[in-house]
Order: C-alpha cells, then sequence, then structure tokens
C-alpha cells in the first residue's frame, strides 16, 4: 500500500494574493507531493491548504511553508475573525493510507524540532502528539491568542515543546501534531448578528459553556453535539453570521447532523439557517452520509453521484461559492 499523509497547514493570511501563492509554491517545488486545495477566507484573514503525499515529503513541504510564510507574514500587523496564535498557526499531520498514528506523530515531532531550530519559532503540540492532557486540545493552547503569546511564555507551564521561551513578534508561535481527519464545516444564518451564532455555537459544542451557579462555582453545562467545536463569526464579505464548526470525527457528528442541529437551536431563537460551506476538503462517505440521509426511502435505489448532489443541494453548499464535488472531495483529488 503507498504511503500517504495528508498535512493541512492554516496561515494567518487571506487577503494577500502575492503571500498566499508564495506559500503555495513553496509546496509545489516539494518532492512527492500533491497540493490539493488552497482556500483563502478575507474575513478570517486566513488560509487553508491542503497537500498530500510520502510522508518524508510531506514533512518538508510543511517545513518550506512555514519557512515562507515566516518571512512574508508579519503578526503584529495581523487582524481577522479566526483565532490565530502565529503566522503559520496550526499544522496537523493525518494518516491516510499505509500510515498509522505514530507514523504521525514522529512527523510532528521532527517538523516541530526543525521549526524551533531554524526558524526560532516557539512549537506547541496538539491531539496525539501532545505530552500533557492540557496541550491535546488547540483552544486551550490559542487562549489569549497571538496578543497575549508574549506573557504566556513567560510562564514555565507554556514552555514550547520546542524552541525557545521566546517571544517572536513577527511569527508567534506554531502548533502542529497528528490527528485523524477533521471536516471544517460552517452554517450560514438568516441574520447578521454574531452574537446569535456564537450562543448556537455554544449550545451545540461538545464543550458547552461555563455559568456560575447560585454559590459562585463555576458549573460546565455541555453542548448537544459530540466530538463538535464551534464559534460564532461575521463575514463582512456577505454581511451574514455563520456557526463555524470544526467536526473532529465526522462518524461521530457528520456535517448533516451539525447543520440540523443547527437549524433547531437558530429557529428556537426566531432565525434559520440558509446555507453551509466545507472549507479544505471532505472525505466521500460523510457527503454520502448526508445525502442517505436527505433522500426518502422510496428513492433510495440511486448513484452515488445523485447522493452527492442531493446533498449539496440540502446543505445548501453552493450558496456563497460553488462545491464543485471534483474539488471539494478529497477520493477525487487523490
Amino acid at each position: 500500500m503507498t504511503k500517504l499523509v495528508e498535512c493541512v497547514p492554516n496561515f494567518s493570511e487571506g487577503k494577500d494574493s502575492n503571500i498566499i501563492n508564495a506559500i503555495a509554491g513553496s509546496i509545489k517545488k516539494s518532492s512527492n507531493v500533491k497540493l490539493l486545495s488552497v482556500e483563502a477566507d478575507k474575513d478570517y484573514n486566513r488560509t487553508v491548504v491542503t497537500f498530500v503525499g510520502d510522508p518524508q515529503g510531506v514533512k518538508e513541504a510543511a517545513f518550506q511553508a512555514t519557512k515562507t510564510a515566516a518571512e512574508l507574514i508579519d503578526m503584529t500587523k495581523h487582524k481577522g475573525e479566526h483565532p490565530r496564535l502565529g503566522a503559520t498557526d496550526v499544522v496537523p499531520f493525518i494518516p491516510i493510507s499505509g500510515t498509522t498514528m505514530e507514523d504521525c506523530i514522529q512527523l510532528a515531532n521532527e517538523f516541530g524540532k526543525r521549526v524551533g531550530d531554524e526558524l526560532h519559532i516557539p512549537v506547541f503540540l496538539y491531539e496525539e502528539a501532545a505530552r500533557t492532557p492540557e496541550r491535546r486540545n488547540l483552544a486551550n493552547i490559542r487562549k489569549g491568542e497571538y496578543e497575549a503569546l508574549e506573557a504566556k511564555l513567560k510562564d514555565p507551564a507554556w514552555k514550547p515543546d520546542y524552541g525557545k521561551s521566546e517571544f517572536n513578534s513577527k511569527s508567534g508561535a506554531t502548533v502542529t501534531g497528528a490527528r485523524v481527519f477533521l471536516v471544517a464545516y460552517n452554517v450560514n444564518l438568516t441574520t447578521n448578528n454574531k452574537d446569535i451564532a456564537h450562543e448556537i455555537a455554544l449550545r451545540i459544542r461538545e464543550s458547552g459553556r461555563t455559568i456560575k451557579n447560585e454559590s459562585g462555582e463555576s458549573v460546565k453545562i455541555p453542548g448537544s453535539l459530540k466530538s463538535v467545536k464551534a464559534m460564532g463569526v461575521h463575514l463582512d464579505r456577505f454581511d451574514i453570521a455563520q456557526v463555524s464548526i470544526n467536526l473532529t470525527n465526522f462518524n461521530v457528528t457528520p456535517p448533516h447532523i451539525a447543520f440540523e442541529e443547527v437549524r433547531r437551536e437558530a429557529q428556537k431563537l426566531g432565525m434559520n439557517v440558509t446555507g453551509s460551506e466545507i472549507i479544505g476538503l471532505i472525505p466521500k462517505e460523510a457527503m454520502l452520509l448526508a445525502g442517505k440521509f436527505y433522500t426518502p426511502d422510496q428513492f433510495r435505489n440511486v448513484t452515488e453521484e445523485e447522493y452527492l448532489a442531493r446533498a449539496i443541494e440540502a446543505l445548501g453548499l453552493s450558496q456563497l461559492e460553488r462545491f464543485d464535488p471534483r474539488k471539494k472531495i478529497i477520493e477525487y483529488m487523490i
């Protein structure tokens, strides 16, 4: 079986096409790697890049892209809707075929060490590569974001896994690790109120929210969906609010279940959903699950293409930009 690893680095630049193209170009130059998608978002001021290849090729491409980002992105000038810690914000390695999670953990460590040693950027390990429970969750590492990073690095509890505990004002810090396939999925609302979107996010995300009880003690109220992270954002381009979601295990909560749960919560608040979008790529299985969910039993004997078409229509995946299965489903891209 061919050894394949996927890498989905996120960069803190979504507006300057010259910078985005330079980062993508550094990946294209790497041997034994195929660049699958480059998705820039001006509101998030963030670009998500997806590429696959043999393990060593992917590791080299990730480093070269991080090096390019360090040269061209200045975090002292960066602002955007999405939480971020550095110019190259997060670099996950994902096993696809012929590789294991342990292989990807090793890649993350080797990549992190090189970034710390050669680029002088503090690096934190997360998810399966994390060395402490507190660092498994990316949100914990990102807490306070870039603006709080200088103070964070002075705390011995936040000594980076690689690199020195020195604030790199231009590049910030980078998080790397190994994880299962994640689906980045955003649901659009019939409002431009970010607070409403965030309220829905609090209701559905697994971590829920924390409140004070009558005794003043903090009490955590979990959300309704497992393997879901979410927050509310506003998209200036379209003047709409979104529930921005990460489905950390689409077999536990697939996109169509998240979509319907957001719809239910939105309707409770007098709103509704208008569509959704996939950021990056999505496994075909997740799309077929949605297609079958939205297909009446009497019409179940249909082709794969028809199931995909039903999913795209029911989830409103082409509302903001046309959803092309040949460019958005990972199996079609490899």
